[in-house]
This record gives C-alpha cells, sequence and structure tokens, in this order.
C-alpha cells in the first residue's frame, strides 16, 4: 500500500550495511517521506558463507564446528539440529541421560553464548562433579536478575513510548508470513514446538507457553522476558529428575557397511573414546526442527548411502521473520524502524548463512 504524498521529491536513504543497529550486516534501502516510511527494500547476503554446500561436503562430524557460526547467540539449538536430523535418519535412541543434559543445556543456551558440546548419539562429554549445583546456584541469580530487568524496563514510560502499538502484527498475518517463535506467540498464537511437536525430553516437564495477544513491540517483548522464567523452571526440573547411566550412544560410531574397519575396534569405540571420522547416511529424506529462541529452526536432509549429506537445506528462523519487515515499517517513522528490527530479533549469520 502507498501512501499519499506530502512532497514532490522523495528521500531514499542507505541504512546500513554497518550501521550499529543492523544486527550485522544488514541493509536497507528505505524511501522516506519527511520522516515517514514509503517503502523499505532489505538487502541481504552480506555475510553468505555457502553454509549448506560446505555441509554437503563434509562428514557431520566435520561440520559440528561450523554450525555455531549460523546463530552465535543460540549456539546450542544450531548443534541440537545438526545432531537430530542425522539421528532421525538413522533411527539412532540417545540414552535418557543425554536428552536431559541436552535440555539443560538448550534452555542455557537461551540465555547464555555456549557451543560445540552435541554429538551424534549424545553429547560430548559428561557433567562434571558438582555441575548441577552450581547451575542450580545460576538459576536463582538469573531470576533475580530476571526481576531487575523487568522493574528496570517493562514499566519504564520511556520504553513504552518507544514500543507500544509499534510494529503490529495480526494472528492471520503472522501464519500467513510462516512467523514462529517470539514473533508468532506474540500475537496470540500458542504455537511451541516443544509442546506441538516434543522433542529430546520436553515432554516429561511442567511448563507453560508464553505468549501475548496484542501483536505489537512490547508484546514481542514480553513474550521474550516469560520465556526466560520457563526456561529456568525447565532447567530445574531437568537437573532435579536427571537420571544415571551413559551420556551418548556408543553403537552411534560404528560403521554399517565397513564390517572389518579399524575404527569399529573396541579400542576406538570404548576405551580410546575416539570418534570415527565417517558417518554413513542412509538413503531416505526427512525434515527436522526445533524450537530455537527465535523459532523453528529446521533441517531438510537427504542421504545417498555415502558419508556426505547429499542435500543439507537450512529453514532458519531469522529468514522467515525478516521478511515482514517492509510491510511492518511502512506508515512508520523513521526511528521506528530500529524498534521493530529489533523486536524481529535477527542474527545474520543464520539469516544469510
Amino acid at each position: 500500500m502507498s501512501l499519499p504524498l506530502t512532497r514532490k521529491d522523495l528521500m531514499i536513504v542507505n541504512m546500513g550495511p554497518q550501521h550499529p543497529s543492523m544486527h550485522g550486516v544488514l541493509r536497507l534501502i528505505v524511501t522516506l517521506d519527511g520522516e515517514d516510511v514509503i517503502d523499505c527494500e532489505p538487502i541481504l547476503g552480506y555475510l553468505h558463507r555457502g553454509m549448506e554446500k560446505i555441509a554437503e561436503n563434509r562428514t557431520i562430524i566435520q561440520y559440528l564446528p561450523y554450525v555455531t557460526r549460523w546463530d552465535y547467540l543460540a549456539t546450542m539449538f544450531t548443534e541440537a539440529i545438526t545432531v537430530n536430523a542425522p539421528e532421525f535418519l538413522e533411527n539412532i535412541q540417545i540414552p535418557q541421560r543425554a536428552s536431559y543434559i541436552r535440555v539443560i543445556m538448550l534452555e542455557l543456551s537461551r540465555m547464555r553464548m555456549m557451543h560445540n558440546y552435541f554429538r551424534i548419539g549424545g553429547v560430548a562429554a559428561d557433567l562434571p562433579y558438582g555441575w548441577m549445583d552450581k547451575c542450580l546456584d545460576f538459576c536463582d541469580y538469573f531470576l533475580r536478575g530476571v526481576v531487575e530487568y523487568q522493574q528496570l524496563i517493562t514499566q519504564n514510560p520511556i520504553f513504552l513510548e518507544r514500543v507500544e502499538g509499534v510494529g503490529f502484527i495480526s494472528g492471520e498475518e503472522a501464519v500467513n508470513w510462516g512467523l514462529s517463535g517470539p514473533m508468532l506467540r506474540a500475537s496470540g498464537i500458542q504455537w511451541d514446538l516443544r509442546k506441538i511437536d516434543p522433542y529430546e525430553s520436553y515432554n516429561q516437564f511442567d511448563w507453560k507457553v508464553q505468549w501475548q495477544k496484542e501483536g505489537d513491540s512490547l508484546a514481542r517483548y514480553l513474550v521474550r522476558i516469560s520465556e526466560m522464567r520457563e526456561s529456568i523452571k525447565i532447567i530445574q526440573q531437568a537437573v532435579e529428575k536427571i537420571p544415571g547411566g551413559p551420556y551418548e550412544n556408543l553403537e552411534a560410531r560404528r560403521f554399517k557397511k565397513a564390517k572389518n574397519s579399524e575404527w569399529n575396534d573396541f579400542e576406538y569405540r570404548f576405551l580410546g573414546k575416539k570418534p570415527s571420522p565417517n558417518f554413513e547416511l542412509s538413503k531416505q529424506e526427512l525434515y527436522v526442527r526445533v524450537e530455537a529462541p527465535k523459532g523453528e529452526l529446521g533441517i531438510y536432509l537427504v542421504g545417498d548411502d555415502s558419508l556426505f549429506p547429499w542435500r543439507w537445506k537450512i529453514r532458519p528462523p531469522g529468514f522467515i521473520n525478516l521478511q515482514i519487515l517492509p510491510q511492518l515499517v511502512k506508515k512508520m517513522k523513521l526511528a521506528d524502524i530500529m524498534t521493530i528490527l529489533g523486536s524481529i530479533d535477527i542474527i545474520m549469520g543464520e539469516v544469510d548463512r
């Protein structure tokens, strides 16, 4: 929809790709009529590194260190989807203890940075002695921090003036645009993959999907703040209920074809703890998804009985959510662009891949 023009000459402003508020190397070409936004064209690709083609020329084990560069603020989720895809493809069962550890790490990753810990069939190492006590101490500390954040921000009149009613998205629009995560739940849609399509051990914990119905930037902030509390609740339950036993499925390392390979020897699989250099992917295809902090993070994987994926397609939530930006900023003021972009919450590493 075009706005009635008040001037004959419009101004075209280039925002980014090195703008400090662009969340990375995002470039926006904004057409202005005074302070009013007439049009906005996002220009992507400055951070494109060929992540999908790299995956198709590496084994899964070789590729794992790369994936934390997709979304460097939610690294555990990129690791989770990377190992979940071959696990589902090959029907690899992971130990219950490993699943609980994964849940703990995933929810911690919603609040801080961690990386390179997940492995096919489990995790890289067991939790060290005393770690769970320190984790519970951190949960108590973090909850006090959330209370402080809310006291400082949530009722701050300056903050409310900048975000309330800005960047409105209706529930119908959110669904039609394929939005996910807080972008979807802030518009009244109670959709969270941890409830709708459970994975790991999430169905064994008591927690609630956080949502708002207003659909504006404030609602998206409130959903994210509330999800911090729910993450703490999940972590506390997982730490209390975590079972004993192994933290990885050692059989996942075994070759299916090369029965006499030295990598199948007892020393490599059980004593030396040396992972096999390859993992064969069956000739089949599937789509796997997890609920990352920004929304649905998915992998479409095609195997062809070889060491490398035949096709590795990433479904990044930030890329899908960003597409609605031009619609949200039209009819708004120039200063509102940063507010709306911040409420979408993108990381260009996963957008450009």
